[in-house]
This record gives C-alpha cells, sequence and structure tokens, in this order.
C-alpha cells in the first residue's frame, strides 16, 4: 500500500480544480475518475481501505499518463507524480495476468535492466526479413523504429577536441540506443567541441522510469548507474523522460543536453553554418513539466544561423506517447497524437524538433520526421 509520506502528500490536495483543464485524460473523458483530483480521492481513500482496488479503480489510475501537467499549475505544489508512483505497486498486484502476458512482462524487464541485450537484439532485427511477419499490435512499435541499425555508441572516453573545459557522463538509456544513436552520437560531437572529454561507461543501465511505472523496485538499477557514473560530477542525457528520472537519483548532477550546452561556454569560437528551415518544437512533458527546462531547446536552435524557431501550438498536453502508455492505452494515445498531428499540419514547418525520445518514436510511426535540437545543431557544426 502507500507509503505514509505518499499518504500525507495526498492529504495536501484541496480539490480545488485548477488541474482540470490541463489534465488530457480529463479533457477527453470528462470524467472526475480521470482528473488529477478524482484519482487522487481515489488513491487517498484506497489507502484508507475505503476504496476497493478493483478493476475500475486499475481503469482509471492506469489512463493517467502522468505527465505532471496537474504539478505545473498546482497552487498548493501537489507532488502527484510521487503519489501515482506509490500506488503502481498495489495497481499492478490487483491485475489479473496470464501466463503469456507475466512471461512478457518479466522479459521486456530484463531486457531493460541489459540495454546492451536490447541493443544486439535491435541489431539483429532491424533490417530482417522477420519484421514483415509481426501481428498487427506490434506493428505499430515497428513502425517506431529504424529502417536499419544506426553507427553503434562504444562505452569509451571521447576526448576533447582542443582546450578541455571539463568531463562529463554522457548516459544512453536503453532503447535510445537502437531508435536514436544519432543523437547520443551528435551529442558527443558537440560536447568535445566546447572542449569537454565524454565519458561513456559501460556498466550503465536503464533508468528505472518503466520499471517504476510499472511497480517495480528500482533500487538495483539505481545502484548500477551510480556505481557506473561514480567517476564523473556531471551527467547528460539526451532524452528529457531519463533525465527526469535520474533527476531524483543523481541530485544535481543530472542535465538534459540543451541545458548543458546552453549553460556551457565557448560558443563565440564555434562555427555554425546557416540553415534556412522552419523548425517547429515540441516541448516534451517530461521537459516541461518535471525538469522545467522547456526554453533551452528553443536558445540552442537559436545558435543555428538564419534558421526560424517556433513552437508547436498546444506544447501544454501530451503526445501520448508516455512511456509504454502507447502500449497499454492505445485508444486514449491515438486521440491525443491526432491532436498533435492536427496541429504539426498546420504549422507547415520543415521539421519537428523533440527533445525526448518516446515523443520522436511515436512521431514516427505517424510517418512525421523529427530531429533532437541537438541533432540539428550539430549538422550544421560538421557532424556526419
Amino acid at each position: 500500500m502507500m507509503s505514509k509520506n505518499a499518504i500525507l502528500e495526498a492529504e495536501r490536495c484541496v480539490s480545488c480544480g485548477l488541474c482540470l483543464q490541463n489534465c488530457p485524460t480529463y479533457l477527453k473523458t470528462l470524467s472526475e475518475a480521470d482528473s488529477p483530483r478524482g484519482r487522487i480521492a481515489l488513491m487517498r481513500g484506497a489507502a484508507r481501505c475505503e476504496i476497493p482496488i478493483n478493476a475500475r479503480f486499475v481503469e482509471h489510475i492506469d489512463l493517467c499518463l502522468d505527465c505532471r501537467a496537474c504539478e505545473r499549475v498546482c497552487p498548493n505544489q501537489v507532488a502527484y507524480g510521487s503519489i501515482l508512483r506509490a500506488m503502481r505497486k498495489p495497481v499492478e498486484a490487483a491485475k489479473r495476468q496470464g501466463l503469456l502476458e507475466k512471461l512478457f512482462r518479466r522479459a521486456s524487464l530484463f531486457l531493460l535492466a541489459h540495454p546492451e541485450k536490447i541493443e544486439q537484439f535491435g541489431r539483429r532485427y532491424l533490417g530482417s526479413p522477420i519484421r514483415g511477419l509481426l501481428p498487427d499490435k506490434l506493428k505499430k512499435l515497428d513502425a517506431m523504429l529504424p529502417d536499419a541499425p544506426a553507427r553503434e555508441i562504444k562505452p569509451s572516453i571521447y576526448p576533447a577536441v582542443g582546450e578541455k573545459r571539463g568531463d562529463v557522463g554522457l548516459f544512453l538509456g536503453c532503447v535510445a540506443r537502437i531508435s536514436d544513436s544519432v543523437t547520443l552520437r551528435a551529442s558527443i560531437h558537440v560536447l568535445n567541441r566546447l572542449g569537454y572529454t565524454v565519458h561513456v561507461p559501460q556498466a550503465q543501465t536503464c533508468c528505472g522510469a518503466l520499471h517504476g511505472r510499472l511497480g517495480e523496485d528500482e533500487a538495483p538499477l539505481v545502484e548500477r548507474n551510480r556505481s557506473a557514473f561514480a567517476k564523473v560530477d556531471k551527467i547528460v542525457c539526451t532524452s528529457s523522460a531519463c533525465a527526469a528520472e535520474l533527476l531524483e537519483q543523481f541530485p544535481g548532477r543530472v542535465f538534459d543536453i540543451s541545458r548543458f550546452l546552453n549553460e556551457s561556454e565557448g560558443w563565440e569560437n564555434m562555427e555554425i553554418s546557416p540553415l534556412d528551415a522552419k523548425i517547429a518544437v515540441h516541448d516534451p512533458c517530461s521537459l516541461r513539466n518535471v525538469l522545467k527546462g522547456e526554453a533551452h531547446p528553443y536558445k540552442l536552435l537559436e545558435r543555428i544561423p538564419n534558421a526560424k524557431i517556433v513552437a508547436l501550438p498546444g506544447n501544454s498536453q501530451c503526445c501520448g506517447s508516455a512511456g509504454s502508455y502507447f502500449l497499454t492505452q492505445p485508444a486514449m494515445a491515438n486521440a491525443l497524437m491526432d491532436d498533435k498531428m492536427k496541429l504539426i499540419g498546420g504549422v507547415n514547418a520543415d521539421v519537428v524538433a523533440t527533445s525526448n525520445v518516446g515523443c520522436a518514436m511515436s512521431f514516427k510511426a505517424r510517418g512525421l520526421r523529427t530531429q533532437h535540437p541537438v541533432v540539428l545543431l550539430a549538422y550544421q557544426m560538421g557532424f556526419v
């Protein structure tokens, strides 16, 4: 059941309702049970043993995207995310899962804890003929992946170019190793040219976000990452979701790549080629609502001469990706992505920039070209 701290946090919600118009699921269903204050009331009731954790309860909790938009507008600064995280384990325990579901869950958790195996499998899978034989349920996931394996990021040390300013660790993540290795390589390129030696520890593992969503113990992953990054004071993440998860594990040491680059010195010596393009920026929920760093991708892209940078309309609303949400709640995820695609169509941009690998994968499944802001910048700095 929920911890005492989580219960006390839930008690701080005064049900003012300011969160309602910022909650994506409430705006779709107009059900109080699918709003932040409604879910807090349900979780508080369950903690007091006044409400059973049954199928209806699980349905409303699972429909939550954990986008944390409610936290951004809460006048009492209720930490909704911590309350939800505390309820994940009892919710998962209440589900009736078949043998195949249990096996798939265990296999997925094992792979997430060993991202090097995800990378090995992905490199064998991408470009293979079995992709055309997938069942319908997995075709959407397949559409999010690259057509062929990208260049591998080998755990190593990448030395600074020119005068050295410092050392920094690069967090690889798990799925990003096969779905977005170009962003990892582009980050190394830009960091090196700003004078940073980049350390890529081999022992690093998943950030633990998906484990937490499934009510699993993240402690072994946290300890592995702490040990892996023990020799560097600063850790950069190319995925804002990973940065948001690691922020609590490494207080004061974790940075989203756009923020770290913006706060670095040495830009006056960088040669950046012009780019005649209109770039629409999508704000991931993790960057906007948890890291409070949504301004940094814009500032980073503004370093590119001639580029026109615009905000994507509707940035306050989630795209529906939300980790594994697009797999577990496809109807709501598709509805939210439909809204995004309509807004993107009205912008008429040459490219959409997003700072989260999950969002980028969901956009790719809809046939949209996206790039991480650091990739767009790196190309204008000689990255190939």
